[in-house]
């Protein structure tokens, strides 16, 4: 069950004066049903839309995908591909973190219960309220370094 409902995106958007459009509500429904492990370019979601019919314009995602990060309902993934990724922002315990590899791009996602702690006390601490709390480590992965090694 995702934490993030239709009502409660149009309730943080009326609180801020804007209104949840069909297109937004488009958008959140992909998030909430995307596969575990999967993020989404604004380019891939546009595809993907487009793909079911939906007429939304790759300038109309790209603003609502940055709308909703800001609110902490998605979270912007820096991954090695040269452009932002986007997910579901999860709760706690579905919350995680990303280790990248830099050359072929494999990305795995793990849990560490501590990076969590210490942003939260971080946040409170400073008298922030905390939307996201994410590491990325880029790195090579095994099978990219053994790929490197002179013969």
């Amino acid at each position: 069950m995702s934490f993030y409902t239709a009502t409660s995106l149009k309730s943080e958007l009326n609180d801020r004066g804007w209104r949840l459009t069909p297109q937004r509500e488009t958008i959140l429904n992909v998030f909430q049903h995307l596969a575990r492990g999967k993020h989404l370019s604004a380019e891939d979601l546009y595809n993907l839309l487009e793909g079911e019919g939906e007429q939304i314009s790759l300038s109309t995602i790209y603003r609502t995908l940055k709308l909703m990060a800001r609110l902490g309902i998605l979270r912007e993934l820096e991954l090695a591909e040269g452009h932002k990724h986007y997910e579901l922002n999860q709760p706690y315990p579905h919350h995680h973190h990303h280790l990248i590899c830099v050359r072929c791009n494999k990305t795995i996602e793990f849990k560490n219960d501590s990076i969590l702690k210490i942003g939260t006390r971080t946040a409170k601490k400073e008298g922030y309220h905390l939307l996201d709390c994410q590491l990325t480590i880029h790195a090579v992965c095994p099978a990219c370094q053994r790929a490197l090694l002179p013969l």
